[in-house]
């Protein structure tokens, strides 16, 4: 039986070529995640600086969280004073919560946008130390 000839079989080899020519000819095939990353990285535009809107962004969450932390503070002012906690005393304690909590949501925000420019020590030292500042004095601030 030659190669040319049909067979039932459905199957047939190819004739041989040059190898050089056929490794040339024939497109390299990669694994579907290989695939999947390479148009993944090719979907944005290069060249194109995000980083004011970036921030913009950031800052629009940061403003909306700010007035979340602001009912908060005044709802745990006034689960202070239910304790028998004074007034004055339930009210310092809270805004020492809203300190500690607008340390870490913007440290949270700055690392978000941009992780290579905010994630420092520099940066971020400060706002993890009035953080915890802020977290102490609320407990302690908060007793009785």
């Amino acid at each position: 039986m030659s190669q040319n000839e049909s067979s039932n079989s459905g199957f047939a080899l190819p004739a041989p070529t040059d190898n050089a020519a056929a490794v040339q000819a024939a497109p390299v095939a990669q694994p579907a995640a290989q695939q999947s990353s390479m148009v993944a990285v090719n979907l944005g535009t290069p060249g194109v600086d995000t980083s004011s809107r970036d921030l913009m962004i950031g800052g629009a969450i940061l403003l909306v969280l700010l007035a979340a932390f602001f009912f908060a503070k005044n709802a745990y002012a006034n689960t202070l004073v239910a304790k028998r906690v004074p007034p004055n005393k339930a009210n310092a304690a809270a805004w020492w919560l809203f300190v500690f909590l607008a340390s870490v949501s913007t440290g949270v925000v700055l690392s978000a946008v941009s992780a290579s420019k905010f994630m420092t020590p520099l940066v971020l030292g400060p706002l993890a130390a009035v953080g915890l500042v802020g977290l102490v004095l609320a407990l302690v601030t908060g007793r009785k």
